[in-house]
């Protein structure tokens, strides 16, 4: 099968070499997103809420790139500098799936790209 990279303005441009995603037939590898408005590729201003929604925000904008959306998401990981915000994104999260919700994995990390609290990544499968 062959790869077709995923790109869209209305998400962050790539900080280093990599792709915001990879689609290789149905499956699409979207890298992983940070709470960066995509217009000035600067952390959003906010709070810890601002920045999920922006990273959920961020992960639609490429997943709809690559003809699908949130919904069709297999698998999420996030990444968190704290894990005490993990409640914080189960509550935000509810607002962007609707159940059956995808596999997920929540992982403390010392540090981000640019400083970020968060960073998710997905793996989606489009019908």
């Amino acid at each position: 099968m062959s790869k077709q990279i995923i790109r869209t303005d209305q998400a962050p441009r790539a900080i280093g070499t990599y792709s915001q995603a990879v689609r290789v037939g149905q499956t699409v590898y979207l890298s992983g997103q940070i709470p960066l408005v995509p217009e000035t590729m600067e952390l959003i201003d906010g709070d810890m809420a601002d920045h999920i929604r922006r990273v959920f925000d961020n992960l639609r904008a490429v997943a709809q790139a690559a003809g699908g959306d949130l919904s069709d998401i297999v698998k999420l990981n996030v990444f968190l500098t704290d894990l005490n915000d993990f409640a914080q994104v189960n509550q935000i999260m509810a607002e962007y799936f609707q159940e059956p919700y995808p596999a997920r994995a929540a992982i403390g990390v010392a540090a981000l790209p640019k400083g970020a609290a968060v960073e998710m990544d997905a793996i989606l499968v489009l019908e």
